[in-house]
């Protein structure tokens, strides 16, 4: 007889443990195995210096198909994920639309296919692995584009080879660094670079953004030595976005925008800030004659200084004729003798700072000049008088009184008999409701100024671009209000 300790099957106290076997895999099972679940839970305590972290309990257990792995990663609008595979280039993801019928980039539904292909699109990158999306695409004959299309796919923009979460991160890079650096970091090379930020613009940019145009202000940018220069259009009341960019600056460069706008748009517009040149006024008279024009304050104060540095040149000329021909006599003149006339031409010479920086920045030494100027009734004491009188202009409490205090100031100009401010007062004449109308409606070109420093910028930080259209997508996509959301934003 067997004691209870025996190991005989039939002895009554003898109980064995069930075997739990793991489920064996299958070679060449088409699903990966990303984590397992089980039934009972496992604690473990973890123990470190000083401290004693709570048990956690871990989870075993059955199979994740890959597909659902890469559904969840990717999270592709409209498309699931069929397949994926590992080749020399990266990782593949065969994914198939949800839409059964195709869709015209116009927005047309047909439900006859032209013809069927497969295509590949470069997605975000897989940690170190270059990540690809395949798909079969579908071309249709489009009733109302009128020709065979290719059917429009919401991961991607139309005739793109890039996802659209790609694009959107080259884009995001591109409006805080050179193309060259966004190029390295996504792998990729700088005309696709370029390609991208053309299409992301033309994307995002629509005809809405010339709705509701009330004040806009225009002004030309160099961007290419040789003359060359863009025409700028920005909206004052949008913080100075840019609304329209164009080749060149004559007077048929401003009338494209104008004619983009339509009768019905200029007909809204209410000012329009520029500069003093004729191309920008002769095509605002033409399509745009309701708008009231202001002069950039900028540009008249430049011709005020411009006048004095000339009136300055003409009383150099003076004293230089009042110096005797010959050799200089030798020695220190006499004391208490007035300076010679050479030393009195040099001192003339150098009183060009003293005369147009603002009074507020003025030095001592400048300062100096001044009274001296003063005291001895010098012409260019009234030069400098005349350009604060016209500064003052801008400095009016109340806007309203422009006209009256502009009619003092051409009166004065016109009959103090210096030729530059005589000349001036004639140009300031002829511009003279345009004048008013900046004081009066307080608009000025500083914005547009801001911008032309911002696409100098943009422009030398890619250092150089090879054609306009490149620059203004660019202008675009930094300067006229275009958010871009991250993939991981949304």
């Amino acid at each position: 007889m067997q004691g209870p300790g025996s190991n005989h099957p039939g002895a009554s106290g003898a109980r064995h443990a069930p075997v739990r076997r793991e489920p064996s895999r299958k070679t060449g099972s088409p699903h990966l195995c990303v984590g397992r679940l089980v039934d009972e839970r496992v604690t473990r305590t973890c123990q470190f210096v000083g401290s004693e972290l709570p048990s956690q309990p871990i989870l075993r257990g059955g199979h994740v198909r890959v597909t659902t792995a890469f559904n969840k990663l990717l999270a592709l609008d409209g498309a699931s994920v069929t397949g994926v595979s590992f080749t020399p280039d990266g990782v593949v993801v065969e994914i198939r639309a949800r839409c059964r019928r195709p869709v015209c980039p116009c927005g047309w539904r047909g439900r006859a296919i032209y013809d069927r292909s497969r295509r590949r699109w470069r997605h975000l990158d897989l940690g170190a692995s270059k990540l690809f999306i395949e798909a079969e695409i579908r071309r249709l004959d489009c009733s109302v584009c009128g020709r065979v299309r290719t059917e429009d796919v919401p991961w991607a923009r139309p005739a793109a080879r890039h996802t659209r979460d790609f694009e959107d991160v080259v884009a995001w890079l591109v409006q805080r660094c050179d193309k060259t650096s966004v190029a390295a970091l996504m792998r990729t090379s700088w005309a696709t670079v370029a390609r991208i930020v053309a299409r992301v613009v033309v994307d995002h940019l629509d005809h809405s953004r010339l709705e509701g145009l009330r004040r806009i202000g225009v002004d030309e940018v160099s961007w290419r030595k040789g003359h060359r220069y863009l025409t700028v259009v920005a909206d004052h009341d949008r913080a100075g976005a840019v609304v329209w960019a164009g080749e060149g600056h004559d007077h048929s460069v401003l009338e494209q925008f104008y004619d983009e706008l339509g009768a019905e748009g200029c007909a809204q517009l209410e000012a329009v800030s520029l500069d003093m040149g004729k191309a920008y006024k002769k095509a605002t008279d033409n399509k745009a004659p309701t708008a009231r024009q202001c002069i950039d304050p900028f540009h008249v104060i430049k011709l005020a200084n411009q006048a004095i540095d000339s009136a300055r040149r003409w009383a150099w000329n003076l004293e230089r004729a009042k110096i005797a021909p010959g050799r200089r006599v030798p020695g220190r003149p006499p004391k208490g003798a007035p300076p010679s006339p050479r030393k009195k031409a040099r001192w003339v010479k150098h009183t060009r700072w003293a005369l147009v920086k603002d009074p507020a920045n003025l030095s001592d030494q400048q300062l100096d000049v001044l009274h001296d100027l003063r005291r001895n009734r010098s012409v260019l004491y009234r030069c400098w008088q005349l350009k604060e009188a016209l500064r003052d202009l801008y400095r009016l409490q109340n806007p309203h009184d422009a006209e009256s205090h502009l009619d003092w100031w051409l009166a004065w100009a016109s009959r103090s008999r210096i030729p530059a401010f005589v000349k001036l007062s004639r140009t300031i004449r002829a511009n003279r409701d345009r004048i008013t109308g900046a004081v009066e409606l307080g608009l000025s070109n500083a914005t547009l100024e801001g911008l032309n420093s911002k696409t100098r910028l943009i422009n030398h930080r890619g250092y150089g671009h090879h054609s306009a259209t490149a620059l203004i997508a660019m202008i675009y996509l930094c300067s006229g209000g275009i958010t871009i959301q991250l993939p991981t934003q949304r």
